[in-house]
């Protein structure tokens, strides 16, 4: 074990007919129609993380848990946390406060009946909230929540506010907000929390930049990740554009051995866990 503290490990539970990447591609219209693969692939994480001891937290799609109860009652009693995701992916920046509140309150009832546990937690579908729809934190608090992690602090064509805090903070509206982490380069931010670019760059050169984080910055580490990213046979998409296709394809078939070794490189708990102080 390289280092002492515990960091958080977070999966965000959703199909690859989810992603918002394909969204022009699969409307949730066609959902029911795909074959879905995400029972299988948590199924096979748990297995992984009961061998290695590990404990996380599920961002849980509303969707996911109408269509596999079971899943998310076995998840919940290997005693992993269970967050909301929403309910049908839907980004925070598409949806009125209305239509965000009906989303996420369909998600709650799901996993809440189907846990007997109050839900704290929430992650927005890619990191939708910022500058322009702040108020959904105030709308996570009247539902609730104790903690979100909706913030990504980087550049990015699809979502990031690189000029938001990038530790654990209490925000004004009373809700903990926990940002995906981030390195300083040339007085810019870089993502290092999971995805595409743990599945993009060698596994050396990942927990170098992890290293490198937890030693200039004093505070835990925490990572993200998705079913079907341990997946390589998973369903193609057809008529996507290319970089999207590069950015959910990219060594999918070497992602399960990469989270192997995180897994036994350093030592995981829920966000819940790693973020009590806050709560």
């Amino acid at each position: 074990m390289n280092v002492n503290t515990k960091h958080a490990m977070t999966v965000d539970v959703e199909d690859y007919f989810h992603v918002s990447a394909f969204e022009k591609q699969i409307s949730p219209s066609d959902w029911s129609s795909c074959k879905p693969t995400v029972d299988y692939n948590t199924r096979r994480l748990l297995d992984l993380f009961a061998k290695k001891d590990t404990k996380a937290t599920f961002f849980i799609l509303g969707w996911v848990a109408e269509a596999f109860p079971e899943l998310i009652k076995e998840i919940h009693a290997q005693g992993h946390e269970i967050a909301s995701h929403g309910t049908n992916h839907r980004r925070a920046t598409t949806m009125t406060r209305p239509e965000l509140k009906d989303d996420i309150s369909q998600s709650l009832d799901r996993l809440e009946s189907l846990t007997g546990e109050k839900v704290i937690g929430y992650r927005a579908p890619s990191f939708s909230i910022g500058k322009d729809n702040q108020w959904a934190f105030e709308l996570l608090v009247e539902l609730g929540f104790k903690y979100s992690s909706s913030t990504y602090p980087i550049e990015h064509d699809l979502y990031g506010t690189p000029d938001w805090p990038r530790f654990a903070h209490i925000r004004p509206e009373g809700i903990l907000e926990i940002p995906i982490p981030t390195l300083r380069n040339n007085d810019k931010n870089q993502g290092i929390g999971g995805g595409g670019f743990f599945r993009l760059y060698p596994y050396w050169l990942s927990k170098r930049r992890i290293e490198r984080f937890l030693k200039e910055e004093n505070a835990p580490y925490s990572f993200y990740f998705h079913p079907w990213e341990i997946d390589p046979d998973q369903p193609r998409v057809k008529g996507a554009p290319l970089l999207s296709k590069f950015r959910h394809y990219v060594n999918l078939s070497r992602m399960e051995n990469k989270l192997i070794h995180l897994l036994d490189d350093y030592e995981w708990s829920s966000m819940k866990s790693v973020y009590s102080e806050f709560l």
